[in-house]
């Protein structure tokens, strides 16, 4: 048995290439192409349609970053591991010019005592620039992620006020109309329909914003996702309720 297949314990052979392990982003975008057009069938030239469109443009290109976020930045990491080897190679430089002209006299005691109390400084130096150098390319691609994420949170929020109008108090007669009052013209079944749209697409746009954690092992990217999936659900959650009342108000 090879030694990844058992430190692997969990894959299963039985499903190839991870079938039901992981999210599909061509599956995600085309569930949000379905969900536009049902908006637009049942709401045309609405807002929430309008929303919608603009989610699933973001969406495309968020899947495709999450895409390129995956294998190595290449330059980067080249660049960043030959500076790399340049100061280690100058401090190797150092280090063999200093036992080369180093004497047991006492004034060179003294000098190795001055000149060590600055190598320390400068090794502490040189190990933060090392530490740079080496997660330069990680923050990239954590500085790329962290954008679209709260591009998405943005939308997220947006959704959210769409469906803050849209209160089911107005069907069940415990509604009084005010002049500053918005308009609601909806029936119980469209409103029941347009509070589903609004779930779904926050639903939706939790599964986009995993898609970064999902080939991402940084957690940074994963404590922003798992914010996202509390704020998407939390809005959801308001959203049910209102679904809620409205089937028991029609039993």
């Amino acid at each position: 048995m090879h030694l990844l297949d058992w430190l692997s314990p969990l894959k299963d052979k039985t499903h190839a290439g991870g079938r039901y392990t992981e999210l599909k982003a061509g599956l995600i975008l085309k569930t949000i192409e379905r969900l536009e057009q049902r908006i637009s069938d049942r709401f045309p030239d609405s807002g929430l349609s309008k929303v919608c469109a603009e989610f699933r443009a973001l969406s495309y290109e968020s899947v495709e970053l999450a895409r390129r976020l995956v294998p190595p930045i290449w330059p980067v990491r080249i660049a960043a591991w030959v500076a790399a080897m340049l100061l280690l190679g100058l401090v190797l430089w150092a280090l063999f010019q200093l036992i080369q002209h180093f004497s047991f006299e006492t004034n060179g005691l003294v000098d190795l005592m001055q000149t060590t109390e600055t190598a320390i400084n400068e090794l502490i130096f040189l190990g933060l620039a090392l530490f740079f150098l080496i997660s330069l390319e990680t923050r990239i691609k954590q500085h790329s992620a962290l954008a679209a994420l709260h591009r998405l949170r943005s939308i997220a929020h947006v959704v959210d006020m769409h469906q803050l109008t849209k209160d089911p108090a107005y069907l069940m007669g415990r509604f009084t109309q005010t002049r500053a009052s918005p308009e609601r013209s909806l029936s119980r079944l469209e409103l029941t329909r347009y509070l589903d749209y609004c779930s779904e697409m926050l639903a939706l746009n939790s599964k986009v914003a995993a898609l970064f954690a999902q080939n991402m092992d940084d957690p940074v990217v994963l404590n922003a996702v798992n914010d996202q999936e509390s704020l998407t659900q939390g809005m959801a959650a308001k959203i049910w309720q209102k679904i809620m009342i409205l089937d028991l108000a029609e039993e």
